[in-house]
């Protein structure tokens, strides 16, 4: 009876009123077990651990020294690898946070600590976000930096990364919040390459030619098909006794709700997002491509994908 009584409010209900989280990798697992696999030489360089977080009970260290190098490519990494349910037209928000040290290496060449990866062998991923000396940057096919900031030591980087997957430059595009500010507006381009397929990775992969040692934080990671399916709850105060509660209503029509923590920080040493943002810095338009870069990128996009798997 219950299953037929889901079935029907399924049929009348309006399709987004079913929205959801459609994965959590978040570590609340206390494990890794939410993630397909692990590309790592050895299991004390992906530790789940429970301090520092940003949410919840635990979060994910990546280590990677020098010459570390699990699937005999390019550069050295250790990274966990999802298996997702991006395919061509699909469209998802992704939030996570990240935390880089106060002694994080820096180096004018790339560390990359999220990166969507096509399913061929070789190339630049069609999407990576990484440090490049003291900056973070969004890059798209290896081809064009439409945000970038200051990297910040010490303190949770929180994302919401909002994007169409497409090879079509009319159809793909990308959005992206930082520390609760929209920052990047939706932005046209290609995010996959014709034909081909997309996943996660997250941990920490860079160029072999960085000595010290890495290590980053991730945590929080959630995937939806709105961005309400991203955002924690936001509690309201308890009244005094007596005291009539404030009808608190809904956002207005395409206002976005409050990002903010769901849970304080322990007292680690890490800082929490002020949530005030940054100014947006971009390598191109913050708000759509150039017109002459999404008609050449089917040609340009492929000439650089010459650099990673």
């Amino acid at each position: 009876m219950r299953a037929l009584l889901v079935s029907l409010l399924a049929i009348l209900m309006p399709g987004p009123a079913w929205a959801d989280v459609v994965w959590r990798g978040d570590f609340e697992t206390g494990n890794s077990s939410q993630y397909t696999r692990a590309q790592q030489v050895s299991a004390d360089r992906l530790q789940v651990v429970q301090s520092p977080v940003f949410q919840g009970r635990y979060a994910l260290q990546a280590t990677v020294r020098q010459g570390d190098d699990p699937i005999n490519s390019s550069g050295n990494r250790n990274e966990l690898v999802y298996q997702g349910y991006e395919k061509e037209g699909s469209e998802y928000y992704y939030r996570w946070q990240v935390l880089f040290p106060r002694d994080y290496p820096s180096a004018k060449t790339w560390q990359v600590f999220t990166q969507w990866h096509h399913n061929g062998c070789c190339g630049s991923p069609p999407v990576e976000f990484f440090v490049y000396g003291e900056e973070l940057r969004l890059t798209l096919t290896n081809s064009v930096t439409p945000w970038k900031t200051a990297l910040v030591r010490g303190q949770w980087q929180d994302f919401i990364f909002h994007v169409k997957w497409s090879s079509d430059p009319s159809v793909g595009f990308v959005e992206l919040w930082h520390n609760g500010q929209r920052v990047l507006s939706r932005y046209a381009y290609a995010t996959m390459y014709p034909g081909d397929g997309i996943y996660l990775k997250l941990g920490l992969y860079r160029s072999d030619t960085v000595q010290p040692v890495g290590v980053v934080y991730h945590d929080g990671f959630t995937q939806g098909t709105r961005l309400e399916d991203v955002l924690p709850p936001v509690s309201q105060p308890t009244p005094d006794a007596g005291t009539p509660a404030p009808d608190a209503g809904t956002p207005p029509d395409g206002e976005t709700p409050p990002i903010v923590p769901s849970s304080p920080l322990p007292d680690t040493g890490a800082t929490p997002p002020t949530f005030e943002g940054a100014p947006l810095q971009v390598g191109c338009s913050s708000t759509s491509g150039p017109l002459w870069v999404m008609a050449l990128l089917g040609l340009g996009g492929l000439l650089h994908r010459t650099r990673r798997r």
